[in-house]
């Protein structure tokens, strides 16, 4: 059974940090690449970010780049979301995917006031 359970959201002020974790089991290949998405109420889920399990390439959302940073730990099969300088618009519950799948995580609720 595939599995992605994230985690490590939360309630911060803006201007803080925080890093979120997806743990991936179950997968039946080492060849994929994953996903983090968010959705804010009352709007679409978007992708904000991915990278390769394979070589380590990365995709950021113009909104996000220069602030969040995408990593992985092949051993752990974990991908991380580094957060900084969290916004209000930020405020969503992020998940992560494995791309092209409909494998998806519970989400994580993260919660940035100001």
């Amino acid at each position: 059974e595939v599995q992605l359970v994230e985690s490590g959201g939360g309630e911060v002020q803006a201007g803080e940090s925080l890093r979120l974790s997806c743990v991936i089991s179950g997968y039946p290949s080492d060849n994929y690449a994953i996903g983090w998405f968010r959705q804010a109420p009352g709007k679409e889920r978007e992708g904000i970010s991915a990278i390769s399990f394979v070589d380590g390439r990365t995709y950021y959302r113009s909104s996000v780049e220069g602030r969040f940073a995408i990593s992985r730990d092949n051993a752990k099969n974990t991908v991380y979301l580094q957060m900084n300088s969290l916004k209000p618009e930020d405020t969503a519950v992020y998940y992560c995917r494995v791309s092209g799948t409909d494998y998806w995580g519970q989400g994580t609720q993260v919660t940035v006031s100001s």
